[in-house]
């Protein structure tokens, strides 16, 4: 009954910045594990980053086309003037007959002592970086979604402090209200009470549009595109955190997607500086052709066939391989560096992100401890300011002491379950 009465309450709070959603429906009830289903399933991320992987294994099949034959048909037809040569142009037969022909020719490559290997390997290997780049954005897109899914249910603790303290403020602007009128506060009282009541109206207008910017910030983060309201089924607080972090940036090292990715990136790198090496060698290949010729001159036979073998030998060009070579080796120095780099920022985001986590797990008894001392503070000043001890200052100072530790107490767990969810992220254990 409480989720469900909240539930209808922020509809209406929020009605006007959902405009696909009816304010009288009751919103669906939403948990973190099906908004981070519903998230890989519709966020344009995750569509990307895997459209992405299978176009570099597309690359594979591409580089092991080198292995396999291929084949061309041909159909050429040609007139010419009787008697007549080409004399001007490039160096070849200059005789034209007049002829019509169809065949087909088939060329293989026999090796290129290992260069296509290389390749093949690189791309494959490239490949393999792509699909963790996927894995990558997977994370991404869940840490968006627990992020702003623990901040949309904060602002709904928020707001349910917010109503709170417009209605304690409300009952202590009434009273000293109606005790004014009988002589027994002054003014002054009344004034300060009034202030209380419109900080807490200010609070709560903070509060709402809070409210509705999360589920905005969820909706996007989940895919949509536009404005979604849903009834957040509120977790238990997770456990502490392990209490050692070295074995969780052993962790993080071994399993975030990022350092696998630059891993597969660097061997693919230098796998193509080898190919590049590889120029320098010989590429042998054959080939052949046959074909029919049914109309042609009477010195041409009906039919035609051909083999030959080629030799390349690369001998000099400008130096071309050999930049090209050590161009390659440069480029997979560097994938090296940016590997060490990425696994030391990996390393002090995890100790970061533990040393976060812990400071939220120990607010979490301390807000409430603190928000105990502000309640029995604010009894001790409301007691006093009945009997006329205490002033309306004091009892406006408890009463503001207890709204922040409220605030607090309210924000702790969320932040705590928010930093826990990122301190995953950070070793790649986030579901």
């Amino acid at each position: 009954m409480k989720e469900a009465a909240l539930a209808v309450l922020i509809s209406t709070l929020i009605a006007g910045a959902l405009p696909a959603q009816s304010p009288t429906s009751t919103p669906p009830k939403l948990s973190l594990q099906e908004a981070e289903a519903i998230a890989l399933k519709n966020h344009p991320l995750i569509q990307a980053s895997q459209l992405t992987a299978l176009a570099a294994r597309q690359v594979v099949t591409e580089t092991k086309s080198r292995y396999y034959p291929n084949t061309y048909g041909d159909l050429t037809g040609a007139g010419a003037v009787s008697g007549s040569r080409i004399a001007a142009g490039a160096l070849n037969n200059p005789i034209i007959f007049n002829r019509y022909s169809n065949g087909i020719k088939v060329e293989q490559l026999v090796t290129d002592f290992g260069r296509t290997q290389n390749l093949v390997a690189s791309s494959r290997l490239h490949a393999q970086a792509q699909d963790e780049q996927a894995r990558t954005t997977r994370e991404d897109v869940l840490i968006g979604v627990d992020r702003t899914y623990y901040q949309a249910l904060r602002a709904q603790a928020l707001l349910t402090v917010a109503e709170q303290t417009v209605k304690e403020r409300q009952l202590v602007s009434d009273q000293v209200t109606e005790l004014a009128k009988s002589k027994l506060k002054s003014g002054l009282d009344v004034s300060f009470a009034n202030v209380n009541l419109s900080e807490a109206k200010l609070m709560l207008v903070s509060a709402q549009n809070d409210v509705a910017a999360a589920f905005a910030q969820l909706s996007a983060a989940m895919g949509y595109g536009d404005t979604r309201l849903f009834a957040l089924v509120d977790e238990a607080t997770a456990a502490p955190p392990p209490p050692d972090v070295s074995e969780l940036v052993t962790r993080a090292i071994a399993n975030r997607p990022e350092l696998a990715s630059l891993r597969f990136e660097s061997q693919s790198a230098h796998r193509f500086a080898k190919a590049e090496r590889d120029l320098w060698f010989p590429t042998v290949s054959v080939a052949g052709a046959a074909g029919w010729t049914p109309l042609h001159q009477a010195v041409l036979d009906d039919r035609y066939a051909a083999a030959g073998v080629n030799i390349n030998i690369p001998i000099f060009n400008g130096r071309l391989f050999s930049a090209r070579a050590a161009e390659a080796r440069l480029r997979a120095a560097a994938v090296d560096q940016g590997l060490r780099d990425e696994a030391d920022r990996v390393a002090q985001n995890v100790r970061m992100a533990w040393l976060n986590a812990q400071t939220a797990f120990q607010r979490i008894t301390l807000t409430q401890q603190l928000l105990d001392s502000a309640s029995s503070a604010l009894d001790l000043a409301q007691q006093r300011y009945k009997l006329g001890l205490g002033s309306i200052v004091e009892l406006s100072q408890a009463q503001l002491n207890q709204t922040q530790a409220q605030i607090q107490q309210s924000s702790a767990k969320y932040d705590y379950q928010a930093q826990m969810a990122y301190l995953n992220y950070q070793i790649g254990t986030l579901r």
